[in-house]
């Protein structure tokens, strides 16, 4: 439809013009002496239009020309820029794949354009370390360093490729680097956290599980064992007295003195320094946060001396205990183990007997017969004595 309507227009104002060309009388008189040149006026204008069509047409190749060199460098340009930036998609296409062979021979193409070669020499070197090529790696890294928009990519991806080498050292000094460029998101506080844990530096490991979980970014067992982790070795350090692993202990958030497995540990590293009582007061109110087996067996480690007050306050402690818990096998456990360390015969043969019976887990019922064993030898009943011994063997055979 809209063709009929040009092609109307079209003859329409073609018949227009012939009709008006016909009684149009007028005429153009040119005069230069002694010359004189008469023209009509249709042939006068139709003069004009086409002097100035092809003045027109002139002036328009003439341009065309002069812009041609321009048009043909943007047209290569634009190539390039096409082949450059198709590389750079396949290029991460295969190194997604799994192809790295191919990822760093696509990235070397789209390097060559300007525009691309940052990014693409951070591809080729991961790829390259995927394929432990570390001197090709380093060498594409060492080529982003004059681009300094691409600081903080470069940092994350030699952090990223050091902690996988376990290059620790180099890490933390990337770390460094990193912090100083002021780069303090997620993922780069991870990768930091994972150097430090490579490097055995427990404080920072510790600050830093603080602040991911503070942001929801560790999985919760995963914390959970980093803190583990850090506080055994910090505990473990042979460099703490007395004093420093008393400061070092009220320096640990309250959320954590609780949990069972740092709580027992921080009891060993207590006892080991002979600050028993604290020790065991210790265990006593984390056993009041939280109920745990590994609890218990540590506060059943860390019995008074025979006689002591020490020693009867644990005996109450694990009575009142048990009137909440009568059928805890491993309490049962600790309070004839109390009662038999104060000679309590009778006390601690009920109980041990009472433990013997709850029992489930085999260590439960090799420590139960041992101690009925000890029992019965420190009664002068030697074959009973003899019976639970090899009862606590067979237990410890079939464990």
């Amino acid at each position: 439809m809209k063709i009929l309507l040009w092609l109307l227009t079209l003859f329409a104002s073609a018949i227009g013009l012939a009709v008006l060309a016909r009684f149009n009388p007028g005429n153009v008189v040119l005069f230069y002496p002694p010359y004189r040149l008469d023209l009509s006026l249709n042939f006068f204008i139709f003069l004009v239009l086409a002097a100035f069509l092809t003045i027109y047409v002139v002036i328009r190749a003439v341009r065309l020309t002069q812009k041609l060199p321009g048009r043909v460098i943007a047209y290569r340009r634009a190539k390039r820029e096409h082949e450059g930036n198709a590389a750079l998609r396949e290029s991460l296409k295969a190194f997604f794949e799994g192809r790295f062979g191919q990822a760093e021979r696509l990235a070397t193409r789209a390097s060559e354009l300007p525009e691309n070669a940052g990014i693409s020499a951070l591809i080729a070197a991961r790829a390259a370390h995927r394929m432990r090529q570390g001197d090709r790696r380093d060498i594409w890294l060492a080529t982003t360093e004059v681009d300094p928009t691409l600081k903080a990519a470069r940092l994350m991806t030699a952090l990223e490729l050091q902690v996988d080498e376990h290059q620790f050292k180099q890490a933390l000094e990337t770390v460094e680097q990193l912090n100083a460029n002021g780069t303090r998101h997620i993922q780069a506080l991870q990768w930091s956290l994972k150097a430090n844990q490579q490097a055995k530096n427990w404080p920072e490991v510790l600050r830093l599980v603080q602040t991911l979980d503070k942001r929801n970014a560790l999985h919760p067992a995963l914390s959970n064992r980093l803190r583990e982790m850090a506080y055994d070795a910090l505990l473990s350090d042979r460099v703490h007295d007395a004093e420093s692993i008393r400061a070092f202990w009220s320096g640990i958030p309250g959320s954590d003195k609780f949990k069972p497995y740092i709580a027992v540990r921080a009891a060993q590293a207590f006892a080991s320094r002979g600050l028993h009582d604290e020790a065991r007061t210790l265990l006593e109110r984390a056993l009041a946060a939280d109920w745990d087996i590994r609890l218990l067996r540590a506060y059943r480690d860390s019995t008074g001396e025979a006689g002591s007050a020490a020693l009867l306050a644990q005996i109450e402690h694990c009575e009142a205990w048990l009137a909440k818990n009568p059928t805890d096998a491993e309490l049962a456990l600790t309070l004839g183990m109390f009662c038999l360390r104060q000679k309590l015969w009778g006390k601690a043969q009920r109980h041990l007997e009472q433990a013997l019976s709850d029992a489930i887990e085999p260590r439960t019922v090799r420590e139960s017969h041992l101690a009925l064993a000890q029992l019965h030898e420190a009664l002068d009943q030697p074959e009973q004595a003899s019976a639970h011994y090899k009862q606590c063997a067979l237990a410890t055979a079939i464990r």
